[in-house]
């Protein structure tokens, strides 16, 4: 039985609010893809159109590939940050405070700047153009609505390594010098003594947070609405539209959509977690 001091009775107001919203839009959602609620009964109907639409799979091979990318890049980035930051040196609060003060951005705003900056029409195609370095802004690279979501992947890679960096630094915190100090009397070279005592312990905490990078990225709409192609969308962008489709028979469609995004993150992140625990 649990008792008043336990951990979990503490977590237990937060846990039921979690329950109720994100689960029982889990439930709402899972139920809407089986047609609940359109008096027709419960049907396969939107699951097999979902499944058998070749949009849908491009789309979702589009999504992974900015999800896996910018986790893999905020991670190392956000990892390198950390070993960085964790020294001290003149100007140290400075860096810090300039490292997360992005964090306070919405995602939104940032994806406005991201255009604004990478677009072909511009600051830096315009700059290059005004230099003489491309004919025209039109000459510049594709970097936003581009075949490789680079746009994408850049918002979230800046918008996610300070978050990561930040997690490594409390951990780093946590874990104090002892670790490595221990392994560099035992003759360990400084290098040595991070990358096979510091960084195994970090691990944990670095799966966690590319983790949550990975599922945010993945399943987040704004971004790749403002920055990514048209065609194919991003699967979170598709789902969107099958959502807001004045034909509300396209829901039932969007719902199984935005459950297929729930599982596939769902899977992925389980064998993250199972991969480490080998």
């Amino acid at each position: 039985m649990i008792g008043r001091g336990h951990p979990w009775a503490s977590l237990a107001p937060a846990l039921c609010v979690i329950a109720v919203l994100f689960g029982g839009g889990l439930a709402l959602g899972l139920a809407g893809s089986f047609g609940a609620g359109r008096g027709g009964g419960w049907s396969f109907e939107a699951w097999i159109a979902v499944l058998s639409e070749g949009r849908v799979w491009r789309s979702l091979a589009l999504s992974l590939w900015i999800a896996l990318a910018s986790t893999a890049l905020a991670c190392g980035l956000g990892l390198g940050a950390a070993l960085l930051l964790r020294r001290s040196f003149p100007g140290q609060g400075l860096a810090r405070l300039l490292f997360q003060i992005n964090l306070t951005i919405p995602h939104a705003v940032g994806a406005l700047g991201i255009l604004w900056l990478l677009s072909q029409s511009g600051f830096l195609a315009r700059l290059a153009g005004g230099a003489g370095l491309i004919d025209g802004p039109a000459r510049f690279p594709a970097l936003t609505q581009d075949h490789f979501a680079i746009g994408i992947i850049a918002h979230y890679v800046w918008k996610e390594v300070p978050f990561i960096g930040l997690i490594l630094l409390a951990n780093m915190h946590s874990l104090g010098d002892d670790p490595e100090a221990a392994a560099r009397s035992h003759g360990a070279t400084p290098f040595a003594a991070m990358r096979l005592v510091l960084l195994p312990l970090l691990m944990p905490a670095l799966i966690r947070a590319g983790a949550i990078v990975f599922a945010f990225s993945f399943g987040a709409w704004e971004v790749p609405v403002l920055l990514g192609q048209s065609a194919p969308p991003a699967l979170p962008v598709l789902a969107w539209q099958r959502f807001t489709d004045p034909d509300l028979a396209a829901r039932p469609e969007a719902m199984a959509i935005a459950m297929l995004i729930a599982l596939v993150s769902a899977l992925l992140i389980r064998a993250a977690f199972a991969g480490r625990g080998r």
